[in-house]
């Protein structure tokens, strides 16, 4: 599945790296405590969040996510953004809750 599929899936916004949309996703974790992602191992995966700062996105790029969702409706700060824009990591918004985001991708996933 491409990070463009996820944009349609989860009616998201795109916030940031939109030329990266081609990008494979293998897999997807979702979690609000860093500490958990830090504990996934894959990689070209999709993290799902409603944590929005600068945090979540080194936790990503440190852990082989390819791209951020953040749900319920969480906008990050421009700082989060810049990090994300610097890393290639596209940032995307969804006003779903985090249960029904995952529902949604794993059906396709």
């Amino acid at each position: 599945m491409k990070i463009r599929d996820i944009v349609r899936i989860l009616e998201a916004e795109i916030l940031c790296c939109e030329n990266c949309l081609g990008k494979e996703i293998l897999d997807f974790a979702a979690s609000d405590l860093l500490s958990d992602v830090l504990a996934y191992e894959k990689e070209n995966y999709l993290l799902l969040t409603g944590l929005t700062s600068q945090q979540v996105v080194r936790t990503a790029e440190i852990t082989g996510a390819v791209a951020i969702v953040f749900v319920r409706g969480k906008l990050p700060p421009q700082e989060a953004i810049g990090l994300a824009k610097s890393h290639n990591i596209p940032l995307m918004m969804t006003d779903k809750s985090m249960f029904d985001s995952c529902g949604r991708i794993n059906e396709y996933l």
